[in-house]
């Protein structure tokens, strides 16, 4: 058996803070030894900085400076870019996403690292799948700066439809954590800030709306901070809703516990999270948030050849308390982690996890944060925003990604935010859609875009003519419509509104004419719903 064969194989799940440093120890303690590899799996083939992801929003920093190759930080980890499919833990395996071939990546480890983080779970919450932004990653950042620039030109020549227009021009983030808050603040200063060029938007249309269930925001730090952050959000022009739940989404509102709507195109949760969702089908001690059992070594409960930190793990402290979920924490997780894994392999003693924080800190956007440091200092204002700015510029990796960041952060204060709209992606393809009761899925008039196929719930068709409106017909789950406007290149020619909460998958009319032509029995299934559907028409209106 060769040498590099004999040698422990270090197998480590997730490019985030607790991955990608973890990693870096271990580079860090090989010292020329050729006793272990390390392998890192993760699905995309850089790190994201998440700190800074809010100011991609606002154009403050570009998308690719808050993100760094892996390759380049750890060049002596052998990254594999896969989704992560499975984990066999007796055969000690992990099954990774096909390639260009279509076959499994299975790659055998000795130790396993668990630092897959955190992930958006809209389950069990009407339309929030369908309908709502998540904020975890650069596609949602850039997503989501794309779409309110859409709506901002789209509110620019609306002038029919006044409800349209309000809904054009309110932006809606649920959640008042750091990420809500901070999110909220970017978003505010951008959309206020590019007003400027929309000569028919009133600043005083603009609605920015922070929704949280507490009774302040910002719950991790310091009352005074929070009340203080309240203030500067209020006077900035952000609405905070306190003791408010989201409770569903539509496409056309943000549906709050208790019934009342607030109508609106753009809908940014960041809440709820929970951890990946492979850990859930792992045979290894959970919590009931989900979250894997850690031992103050950072290997989860009864098992010396898993570890498990960041986000997906309950770190214990040296004050019995669990780790709270900041990168800072990661960080040192993924230090302790990586010394206690070669330790193992070498045969040392163990090191404990000790580190207890050195103190939070938030931005709250135009030059303002706050601070909570150690020892009970609180700082907020301008000073806040200079120390926020200087901390995470030096905890940006690499000297070239600080130097790119530093030379935006100088721009951003004489020239103004760029208003591109990048548009990456062709067609959308079959989507899913929610729509609730008394919600318009589509008008009599409008054009036809698109056909419906129902999943769930219930919708009416209702035809105006002469003076009446007759039902036409009751459609539920395995109904389709919508299909007539397409197939007869015309307006839609009855309006369908939702009776009962309804979930519908959505054809673009471009993939629906390509089915149609290409595949003639599926043309003629569709023709002959349209023509009984016609013959209701005709009957309903004598």
């Amino acid at each position: 058996m060769g040498e590099k064969e004999r040698r422990a194989r270090i197998v480590i799940l997730g490019g985030g803070f607790a991955g990608i440093y973890t990693a870096m120890e271990l580079e860090r303690l090989m010292d020329g030894g050729e006793d272990f590899e390390v392998v890192l799996v993760n699905k995309e083939n850089y790190f994201v900085f998440q700190p800074m992801l809010p100011e991609v929003i606002s154009g403050t920093i570009g998308m690719l400076d808050v993100v760094s190759p892996i390759r380049r930080l750890l060049p002596r980890t052998d990254l594999r870019v896969r989704e992560v499919e499975s984990v066999d833990l007796e055969r000690k395996l992990v099954v990774c996403s096909p390639g260009f071939r279509a076959q499994p990546h299975v790659i055998p480890y000795d130790h396993l690292v668990l630092g897959l983080g955190s992930v958006t779970d809209f389950r069990g919450l009407r339309g929030l799948p369908e309908h709502a932004f998540p904020f975890k990653n650069l596609g949602d950042a850039l997503a989501l700066r794309n779409h309110v620039i859409r709506a901002l030109d789209e509110a620019s020549i609306e002038r029919d439809d006044e409800r349209l227009r309000k809904q054009l021009l309110t932006f809606v983030v649920a959640g008042g954590g750091f990420s809500g808050v901070e999110v909220a603040a970017e978003l505010n200063d951008f959309v206020r800030g590019v007003a400027r060029n929309y000569p028919r938007i009133d600043a005083r249309e603009i609605r920015i709306v922070l929704l949280h269930a507490g009774d302040r925001i910002l719950p991790e730090v310091a009352e005074s901070l929070a009340v203080f952050a309240q203030k500067i959000l209020v006077k900035r022009g952000v609405e905070i809703r306190l003791n408010t739940m989201l409770d569903a989404a539509s496409g056309d509102d943000a549906i709050l516990k208790g019934g009342e709507t607030i109508p609106t195109k753009t809908l940014v949760s960041t809440v709820p999270s929970f951890p990946h969702p492979l850990l859930e089908g792992l045979p290894l001690a959970k919590g009931r948030n989900g979250k894997l059992f850690s031992t103050k070594y950072l290997h989860v409960e009864g098992r010396t050849d898993v570890w498990a930190l960041g986000d997906c793990a309950i770190v214990p402290m040296v004050d019995g308390n669990p780790s709270p979920p900041t990168a800072q924490h990661a960080i040192r997780q993924g230090a302790t982690a990586a010394h206690n894994i070669v330790a193992t392999v070498r045969n040392h003693s163990l090191r404990t996890f000790e580190f207890t924080g050195l103190g939070k800190m938030g931005s709250l956007g135009h030059r303002s944060a706050i601070a909570e440091l150690p020892g009970g200092v609180k700082l907020s204002g301008i000073l806040a925003w200079l120390m926020w700015r200087a901390i995470y510029l030096m905890k940006l990796p690499g000297m070239g990604r600080r130097l790119r960041v530093a030379s935006a952060w100088f721009l951003d204060l004489f020239l103004a935010p760029e208003l591109v709209q990048l548009k990456l992606g062709g067609s959308g393809g079959v989507s899913q859609e929610h729509f609730e009761p008394g919600q318009d899925v589509f008008r009599q008039g409008d054009l036809g875009d698109r056909v419906y196929i129902i999943l769930s719930g219930a919708a009416e068709v209702w035809r105006t003519g002469e003076g009446t409106q007759p039902q036409l017909a009751r459609l539920g789950p395995g109904d389709w419509f919508g299909e007539m406007a397409l197939l007869n290149q015309t307006t839609r020619g009855a309006t369908v509104r939702c009776v009962e909460a309804m979930d519908a998958l959505t054809l673009p009319k471009r993939d629906f004419t390509v089915l149609a032509a290409n595949l003639p029995d599926l043309r003629q299934s569709f023709e002959r719903v349209m023509q009984a559907r016609r013959r209701a028409v005709m009957t309903a209106m004598r």
